[in-house]
């Protein structure tokens, strides 16, 4: 599967964009989906992920209640609502996909993932 992320950009703190990432080879439905971010001169790390049913979402403590994941099974497309940004969720965006995932288990790692977009910049200024 491809995946093709977009929706970056520059925000002022408080406010908010959405990331979409689109599936395109196979059918998404059968993948569990992640978001991660990565800074400069930091770790790739999990923001969060939703199940291939689409029925179970999991955030890191640091976007909960800001962020939120959600899918369009239709267009193939996965999302990143982002809400009150902040300067320090500046970061590249990744969108993953995986397969084989155990049901009610949260995927946290980088090399749990099989598939990854592009990466999409957001930048929030202060």
């Amino acid at each position: 599967v491809q995946l093709q992320a977009s929706g970056g950009g520059l925000v002022q703190a408080g406010g908010s964009l959405r990331l979409s990432c689109a599936a395109s080879g196979r059918t998404f439905s059968s993948f569990d989906k992640g978001w991660f971010r990565q800074a400069p001169g930091k770790e790739r790390e999990f923001v969060g992920a939703i199940s291939r049913s689409g029925g179970s979402t999991y955030y890191e403590d640091s976007v909960k209640g800001r962020f939120t994941i959600s899918v369009d099974s239709a267009k193939n497309t996965v999302y990143l609502q982002m809400n009150s940004l902040k300067p320090e969720d500046t970061a590249v965006y990744y969108c993953a996909a995986g397969l084989g995932f155990y049901s009610g288990r949260v995927y946290k790692r980088p090399s749990d993932y099989d598939y990854w977009g592009q990466g999409t910049q957001v930048t929030v200024s202060s």
